[in-house]
């Protein structure tokens, strides 16, 4: 195979077809999305993750297995099936259409091949391992810690024992709001260390993109009222693989510990004595207020901050939330998973005592880029639901610190008092 010319493709607006909804396509798809690609994603199943990003309706998905026609109109091409003769033909369609094509099984079969990325800032590093992935990971590994600490000198490292940090064991990483560069460097520094990547949904997929061919990910989604992996399995395939002697990195949208479960996986690897190293994360309940020109307290306004899970409604017999007290609260209130139940939420404060007229931020798909602000108040919040078709994930702010937002464009508004 002769060497690869390694350019930057302009993907925006641009139909990009992607055969196989698997894992291999899961680490695909958030690059090509945040390109701005026009994705058709052609596949008779998907994993609970790629399900999750159809859901937000930024690809089309034909559930069906491959027909030639589909690359009409194609600029690019990914094949991505665990079937190598669905791949080979692919990319024979892909050649007679005079499209380049990657092959995920096979680097040689294709007209294309996929470099190992990773970003930092505005500068994207792009490296062909010459048919070595492994290397590949370790000289743009080497790039990006030149980067980090300002040094010139990207020569590749040679494999060698883990670090300390990497020793065979579990990490549960709080991986941020969503923007992969929001994850802690700490994080970020393990999870390119790992064996095994356990991933939740919510967690910064385009991340998974970075890793070396050789790393298992396990797709841990939970949709909601969809597919999801049961909390007992995730802790089996915690223990197992760390048992095996592979690190592995357990993956999760913003903080481990709020409202994710993290407590449970590090007492189930502690119980089968698997040792547990935990690294915090942003959690969305103060990131996204923030990012979306909303602060959460503000001087000589608000004194108390109050988060809290929306995802049973009020008056459940499973609901742990004192939605009474909630009502004469003051200050400001944090919804997490709450869309489903807004309407019933917002009723249920007024009527426990908050003023119908307070506001309500809805910021949708915090962090990405998809991210949609909307402004209303507890009175009209179920009618923008419905209006607007909010979507799940979406962080709900209520309180007067919405009012105090810095200069920002909301998409739709309610009259503010």
């Amino acid at each position: 195979m002769t060497q690869p010319y390694l350019a930057g493709l302009r993907l925006g607006g641009r139909r990009v077809v992607v055969v196989g909804g698997g894992t291999v396509a899961q680490r695909r798809l958030p690059a090509l999305l945040q390109a701005g690609a026009d994705v058709l994603l052609v596949a008779p199943v998907v994993t609970p993750t790629v399900e999750g990003l159809l859901a937000s309706g930024r690809l089309r998905w034909e559930r069906r297995p491959y027909r030639a026609a589909d690359l009409d109109g194609a600029w690019y091409v990914l094949a991505l099936t665990d079937d190598p003769r669905i791949n080979a033909q692919v990319a024979a369609d892909a050649e007679a259409s005079r499209v380049f094509c990657v092959r995920g099984d096979d680097a040689s079969g294709g007209s294309a091949v996929t470099p190992s990325t990773a970003a930092e800032g505005p500068v994207t590093v792009g490296v062909l391992g010459g048919g070595d992935p492994g290397r590949a990971v370790r000289v743009r590994d080497g790039v990006l810690e030149a980067l980090h600490s300002g040094r010139l000198d990207t020569s590749p490292r040679r494999p060698g024992p883990k670090s300390p940090a990497a020793l065979p064991g579990v990490a549960i990483v709080g991986g941020g709001p969503g923007d992969p560069d929001l994850i802690s460097v700490r994080g970020r520094r393990l999870l390119a260390r790992a064996d095994v990547v356990v991933a939740d949904r919510l967690a910064p997929q385009a991340l998974l993109a970075e890793l070396g061919a050789g790393v298992e990910i396990v797709d841990a989604a939970k949709l909601p009222r969809g597919r999801s992996m049961a909390q007992e399995a995730i802790h089996q395939i915690l223990v197992d693989r760390a048992l095996q002697g592979r690190f592995v990195v357990r993956l999760k949208g913003g903080d481990p510990f709020v409202f994710g479960r993290g407590a449970e996986e590090v007492v189930a690897c502690l119980e089968a004595g698997v040792p547990v190293t935990v690294v915090p994360g942003i959690t969305s309940a103060v990131a996204v207020p923030g990012l979306a020109g909303i602060p959460l307290t503000h001087r000589g306004v608000v004194h108390e901050v109050a988060v809290v899970s929306g995802h049973l409604p009020p008056g459940h017999p499973s609901s742990g939330v004192d939605w009474a007290a909630l009502g004469r609260l003051r200050g400001t209130l944090v919804l997490l998973m709450a869309v489903e139940h807004l309407p019933a939420i917002a009723a249920t404060l007024v009527a426990q005592g908050r003023a119908a007229h307070t506001p309500v931020a809805i910021v949708e798909n915090g962090t990405l880029p998809g991210e949609r602000l909307l402004i209303t108040t507890l009175e009209e919040v179920a009618a923008t639901v419905t209006r607007e078709e909010v979507r799940a994930p979406a962080l709900v702010v209520v309180g007067e610190v919405v009012a105090h937002r810095w200069a920002r464009p909301a998409r739709a508004s309610a009259p503010m008092p």
